[in-house]
């Protein structure tokens, strides 16, 4: 159990955001899936962008709250600047998904439950490896001796 111990306390910053990227990810899915499987059509590209752009809002407003608490332990005071430049980086990956979505689901007509549901899960992926990059090097960077462990 100790060796468990260190390993989580040594890896902690990067368990936790696979933690709560996971988590952020299921509140994701779970809203884009909710409105294409019931209100929206995934075949008709404007819906599913709508669905891309609203499971976003919701995950990027999820992902921000647990980032600075439990990920990142933030102590920035200017939390408007930090949620500014997380919300900014969170758009060029909302961009990104966007994209993957557009090209696959769309143009290559990849539309069917079971595609949508596989190019959701590879966006996802790719968002959030860029996601902790540009959280880790640009948002929460954390200030202070070279030294220091960010």
């Amino acid at each position: 159990m100790e060796k468990i111990i260190q390993l989580y306390k040594r890896y902690e910053e990067v368990i936790n955001y696979l933690v709560m990227g996971g988590l952020a990810t299921v509140v994701n899915l779970a809203v884009k899936y909710a409105l294409l499987f019931t209100m929206l059509d995934a075949s008709n590209s404007t819906q599913l962008q709508v669905a891309v752009i609203v499971s976003w809002i919701v995950a990027c407003l999820f992902a921000y709250i647990t980032n600075r608490i439990v990920v990142f332990k933030s102590k920035s005071k200017n939390i408007l600047k930090e949620f500014i430049y997380f919300v900014g980086a969170r758009v060029f990956t909302l961009v990104l998904e966007m994209l993957i979505m557009f090209i696959f689901v769309t143009k290559f007509k990849l539309n069917s439950d079971l595609w949508v549901i596989i190019w959701s899960l590879v966006a996802q992926i790719v968002v959030i490896v860029v996601n902790y990059i540009l959280s880790k090097l640009i948002i929460f960077k954390k200030k202070g001796n070279k030294n220091e462990k960010n």
